[in-house]
């Protein structure tokens, strides 16, 4: 029995399958005849060559779209592949050992890898990353498939037991890649309950535990696991009655979800008939559609660096302004709030650079790097513009710290329109801006930030990651990260008042819209637009209908009285109970 931290809700019993790299194992590393050799240095050579046609069509295009400096790194990978030394080191094992070319290429790669660990400086630590990317490359070429993790699960497809996917990490392109694939929990060595493995997670509504430190060295593919997700525990290859009485609760699980669902027509109203918007929060066309079929009535935050994420270079105005057009087509209601790139911390694209930081989540990203590449701002802002003919679209905009910094961004985008209109471009007519409030400074700014934004939305994952001062990705520190924190509540008490006073929309689009606890708070403090993973949509709206507008006040009230975070979960375990001891299995301990 192992503890971590529980991210995602619910209970599953399944079988393990690890993520590995694009580039396998290495159990399958001879070649069957030594007669293949010719021929297999030719497909290493063939893959090589493909490479390098695909980092030259990079370097001309993000030349084209960010400038020359923002090539440099594809410039550098091509240096890199045609450094005679990798290749002689490749064309050496095969032919000598035998090895088929993706087999020598891995075991060149873990003969880098020694080699750069040993070397104190960081900044030739760090050229690692660049080798690693190019030898992914060239892998791919050699599986025919995109770089990106092992189609682990590739093999169970039609088995009978459900997928557990088990991984040191899961990082954000990797956790786009994973989206089709029929994984019914996630178990993860790192990561808190906002990182990639468990945004992936919620967002379809599978159990998944985080931080579990070390778990990846004690199982195989194959072995039986059991996840709950509510309260952060794994279970490895438990005996018959552990397992026999997990697949009880499994089934009541999927159970109570199945009932939601057929809510999802009906309007979201509390019990006493106040009327409240849910929205989903999305990463791609998929999530967009899932979005309809769960009741929820917009999207209320659209997440456009996934597409970023999944491209190996920058993608151009007309592709962006169509994949936001689909986005648009395919929501509830063709409601959309966009947020413009929220790249940096831990989600980094080759064609910005490396940057060697202390602490990435306080450095440059998101909004912040719009400021040495507006160029990148401005041609997303066109492309959104352009597409927002074709439904209701607000764009927002993160991780604005000052009032200056929005005061700049405003003039970006109405720089933008303006050259819109002269070049007798079509775009909405009435496209609101607004910002998202997580970094502490603009919450306790925020009536100087109202005057200046058309609407509000509340990034609790972020907030409270910096209200604490603690990486919620850490899991030494991820416990500090707790949503029923009382300086959290106070703080959100602040933002919703001053919004309330001033009539400007609001919405919180964190993780702490889809927590039941959470939410009967949120809602007793006035808050009346949630955005969420759409697989939460029906919990929440059931707990509304649940309970009463009074109540909700009543429970908001008394948390703001209360000390610590224990105080306030067992106060509010408590209250759910009361309201719907049905849904406690929905939220996480």
């Amino acid at each position: 029995m192992r503890k971590g931290i529980g991210v995602s809700p619910g209970v599953v019993v399944g079988v393990v399958h690890r993520v590995e790299s694009v580039l396998g194992s290495l159990e399958q590393e001879a070649l069957e005849d030594p007669g293949q050799v010719p021929a297999e240095v030719e497909r290493f050579d063939q893959a090589v060559a493909e490479s390098a046609s695909e980092l030259e069509t990079f370097v001309q295009k993000v030349s084209q779209e960010l400038g020359d400096n923002a090539a440099e790194i594809f410039k550098g990978h091509l240096q890199i592949l045609n450094d005679p030394a990798l290749l002689s080191k490749v064309h050496e094992l095969i032919e000598t050992k035998h090895l088929t070319a993706l087999a020598a290429l891995q075991a060149v790669m873990q003969s880098y890898a020694a080699q750069f660990a040993r070397i104190e400086q960081d900044f030739f630590r760090e050229r690692m990353s660049d080798v690693r990317d190019v030898i992914l490359r060239i892998g791919s070429h050699l599986t025919r498939k995109p770089a990106g993790p092992h189609d682990a699960a590739g093999d169970c497809r039609n088995g009978e037991e459900s997928v557990i996917l088990v991984a040191h990490e899961i990082l954000p392109s990797q956790a786009m890649s994973l989206g089709e694939l029929p994984i019914a929990g996630i178990v993860t060595e790192v990561g808190g309950s906002t990182s990639h493995a468990a945004i992936l997670a919620r967002s379809r509504g599978i159990p998944a535990v985080s931080g579990v430190d070390g778990v990846m060295a004690d199982v195989g593919n194959g072995d039986l696991m059991i996840v709950d997700g509510r309260d952060g525990m794994v279970i490895l290859r438990p005996d018959q009655e552990a397992t026999a009485a997990y697949r009880k609760v499994q089934r009541e699980f999927f159970d109570i979800k199945d009932r939601l669902v057929a809510n999802r027509d009906l309007p979201a109203l509390s019990a006493d008939g106040t009327r409240v918007e849910l929205l989903a929060n999305i990463n791609n066309l998929a999530d967009a559609q899932a979005s309809q079929t769960v009741g929820a009535t917009g999207v209320g935050l659209f997440r456009t660096e996934y597409l970023f994420l999944t491209h190996l270079d920058v993608p151009g105005e007309e592709e962006q302004y169509e994949y936001y057009r689909r986005i648009i087509l395919n929501s509830p209601n063709q409601t959309v709030t966009i947020r413009t790139l929220d790249l940096g911390g831990d989600k980094t694209v080759p064609y910005l650079g490396r940057r060697s930081e202390p602490n990435p989540f306080m450095g440059w990203r998101s909004t912040r790097i719009f400021f040495e590449n507006a160029k990148l701002f401005i041609t997303q802002i066109r492309a959104i513009l352009r597409a927002s003919r074709h439904g209701r679209v607000s764009i927002l905009f993160p991780m604005i710290t000052t009032l200056e910094e929005l005061l700049h961004v405003n003039t970006l985008v109405k720089e933008t329109r303006d050259n819109l209109r002269r070049e007798g471009v079509a775009f909405g007519a009435d496209v609101k801006t607004g910002v998202m409030v997580e970094v502490p400074a603009a919450a306790i700014c925020i009536d100087a930030i109202l005057r200046e934004t058309d609407f509000i939305s509340i990034g609790s994952n972020d907030l409270i990651q910096y209200l604490v001062a603690a990486d919620r990705d850490n899991p030494k520190v991820a416990h500090l990260c707790e949503p029923l924190n009382p300086a959290i509540f106070r703080l959100l008490h602040t933002v919703l008042s001053a919004c309330q006073r001033t009539g400007t929309p609001v919405t919180l689009c964190g993780e702490m819209a889809g927590q039941p606890r959470s939410v009967l708070v949120l809602f007793g403090m006035g808050l009346r637009r949630f955005s969420m993973s759409p697989a939460f949509i029906p919990t929440i709206k059931a707990l509304l209908a649940s309970v009463t507008t009074a109540q909700a006040e009543r429970y908001a009230h008394h948390v703001l009285q209360l000390n610590t975070s224990e105080e306030i979960r067992s106060y509010l375990t408590a209250r759910l109970h009361e309201v719907s001891s049905t849904l406690e299995m929905l939220d996480r301990a």
